[in-house]
Parts: structure tokens; sequence; C-alpha cells
């Protein structure tokens, strides 16, 4: 019963997503630990994070670590499955759609019209998962807000090292779990 659940959650999930992976996140969250409450909001924001340091889609990479928590080896073979059997019907069906009509004007309209909700579907993943960083995650409690701060040194450091260098984006995630694990042996 796991596996048709995991399928048809990640099916869903794979559906309705528009615009790539990080369009999913907010899908994916509100599935797996809102609705179905498989993992906690820190178990999302640490699959998510696994999810964009492994190679491949992040909706892919998220379905495989969440299937295998919930069902083991079948179930992420079963959630990757149900990630990508709606992209795969989809662009069969878009594709054959496109090449009959691509000269016409409202299809150009429709693609124009999907842009903005993609951006907003991103916009709200990046902050549900900035919040969940340092606002949700073993934090300080001041004022009924629990803050971390050294999620939020981290993220000051990265955002100016971005903004003042040309550091790439793969040595400044390293550099930053580095110091974490660092802090947290330490600690």
């Amino acid at each position: 019963m796991i596996y048709l659940q995991l399928f048809w959650s990640f099916f869903q999930i794979g559906l309705f997503t528009i615009g790539g992976g990080y369009a999913s996140l907010p899908l994916i969250r509100d599935e797996i630990v809102t609705n179905k409450g498989w993992l906690t909001m820190q178990e999302y924001t640490d699959i998510i994070t696994i999810s964009q340091i492994t190679p491949g889609p992040i909706a892919i990479n998220s379905a495989t670590f969440v299937g295998t928590k919930v069902g083991g080896f079948g179930g992420a073979i079963i959630a990757t499955l149900g990630t990508v059997t709606p992209s795969i019907i989809l662009s069969l069906i878009l594709a054959w759609a496109y090449y009959k009509y691509r000269d016409i004007k409202i299809m150009q309209g429709i693609l124009g019209g999907l842009r903005p909700a993609v951006v907003a579907l991103i916009a709200a993943a990046g902050l549900a998962l900035f919040v969940a960083a340092l606002f949700q995650s073993g934090g300080t409690a001041i004022g009924g807000i629990t803050i971390n701060f050294l999620a939020v040194a981290i993220f000051l450091a990265a955002l100016y090292a971005l903004r003042t260098t040309k550091i790439d984006s793969i040595w400044l995630i390293l550099v930053s779990g580095a110091v974490s694990i660092l802090f947290h042996l330490i600690s």
C-alpha cells in the first residue's frame, strides 16, 4: 500500500509541477510534510539540501530520498517513477501538439502566461527554505522567535562572498557545509 501512496503522491507532484525542479519544492513540502507526515520540516530541508548537491534534477532526487526513507529501495524506485511518469506522458503529448500547432499565435501566448506562475513558485520555495534554515532549525529562542545564528552568519558570509568575489557556488556550498560541521563538532 505504501508503494501505491508513494507513486500517487509523486505522480501528482510530477504532474502539477510547471517550471522545473525548484517550482516543485512547495508541492513536495505540502505533500510529504503537511499531508502525509512522512518527514518533518527539518528532514525536508535536509533532503532538499542533499538533493541540491547530488547530481540530477532536484525533484527526482527528492523523490528518491523520500522513497528510500518511507519504503526502502523499492520505495525509491516507485517514488522516482511516480515523479517522471507524468513528464514523459505530457512531453509526448505536448511535443505532438507543438509540432502540429506551433505557428498559432495562441500557443505563444499560453507559454508566455506560464512564466509568472513559475517565478512565483520558485520564490515561494526559496522563501520557505530560507525561513526553515534560519528561523526554525536548532536556534536560540528570542522573544518567541527561534533564530539559528550560525545559519544566519553562514548565509550572510556566503551572500557577501557571492556578491564580492567570483567564487564558484559549489565551493561556497562545500565551505558552508564544512563550517557547519566543524561548529557542531566543536560545540
